[in-house]
């Protein structure tokens, strides 16, 4: 298998990444906007997976999760933004054939890795609600960690598997790439082959990757809220639909755009729609992620004001309030 790839990469050393513009005050525009959204990501989750990290309070499950979450997110924009960036504003937009079977495998693990740990967090969510009593003896660090490899298990594994269908195909040539970056749907375009069998495994482990913990959740969240509606408190019944809201925003917004990218044969999608759709779940995605957790939840927002100290300083300033309020006496 080694020397098939070698083959190929003799054959073709680079491959061009057209982008989104060749013009250059959109790039600079462009340039700009995901910048900024790059470095909001990196800020926003690097700051959450502080948070969890030096809050004891925060030493729960739920948020061991979500940092992992966090690393995932950071990794996957990392794997595609800056090379995206320093092609928009050079003239060069090549990427060297190694370089684009790396991007291709670690998009596809970090990718994969984070569809199935939400599948986890859906019942990480179920156990706390429907369970709450035995919720710390069911999500013990060992199931935890046990859960978590699994989500890398799955995505070490089944990114080789896309990766190695895609790239022993033989390329000889065009080597333009009409993408940002080395995605499986818009490099097999390029193949010198016929690609109806890469179709057909990029459905059937799209649906084993994407529509089976979909699945999960769904069945998960049936189950929730089957419970939830047993609440006779119209204040613990919105509780519970709050603290699940934020996942399901996140999965929503992940999920969709993957199945519609892989799960649809090749010959009808669109290159404008194909980076639209990678542009959200890539990019956009990991930029919300930090700030629906965020705004939604209580405790990371009591931990961020307890660690910059703020949340201290309406205890200060009322305490001396209460010591300048009290009333002096002259001596006698």
């Amino acid at each position: 298998m080694q020397d098939f790839l070698l083959r190929n990469h003799s054959s073709l050393a680079e491959f061009i990444l057209l982008g989104f513009s060749s013009n250059t005050e959109i790039n600079v525009i462009l340039f700009s906007v995901f910048l900024f959204l790059y470095l909001i990501t990196l800020s926003g989750n690097g700051l959450i997976f502080t948070l969890i990290r030096m809050d004891s309070r925060l030493h729960t499950p739920m948020y061991f999760f979500l940092s992992v979450l966090s690393i995932l997110d950071m990794g996957y924009v990392t794997t595609t933004v800056p090379q995206m960036l320093v092609h928009l504003v050079c003239k060069k937009k090549t990427i060297s054939y190694v370089g684009c079977v790396a991007q291709m495998y670690i998009f596809l693990m970090l990718g994969i890795t984070e569809s199935w740990l939400f599948a986890i967090m859906a019942y990480d969510r179920y156990v706390a609600i429907c369970h709450p009593l035995r919720y710390k003896v069911i999500m013990s660090p060992l199931l935890c960690g046990s859960m978590v490899a699994f989500c890398g298990f799955w995505g070490i594994s089944c990114a080789l598997i896309y990766t190695v269908s895609a790239m022993v195909l033989p390329y000889c040539g065009p080597n333009e790439i009409n993408h940002f970056f080395c995605e499986v749907p818009a490099v097999l375009k390029l193949a010198c082959a016929d690609t109806s069998l890469n179709d057909r495994v990029d459905f059937i482990l799209g649906f084993i990757l994407l529509l089976v913990p979909l699945s999960l959740i769904v069945i998960v969240y049936i189950n929730i809220f089957t419970a939830v509606l047993r609440i006779r408190s119209s204040q613990g019944r919105l509780k519970a639909f709050s603290t699940c809201a934020s996942h399901i925003t996140v999965v929503t917004m992940f999920s969709v755009p993957c199945m519609v990218m892989y799960m649809r044969p090749g010959s009808e999608a669109s290159p404008e729609e194909d980076k639209k759709l990678a542009l959200f779940y890539n990019v956009i995605s990991a930029f919300l992620n930090p700030i629906i957790y965020s705004l939604r939840n209580k405790d990371v927002k009591g931990a961020f004001l307890k660690a910059t100290g703020w949340g201290n300083a309406p205890a200060r300033s009322q305490r001396s309030m209460g010591t300048s309020s009290k009333p002096r006496t002259r001596p006698t």
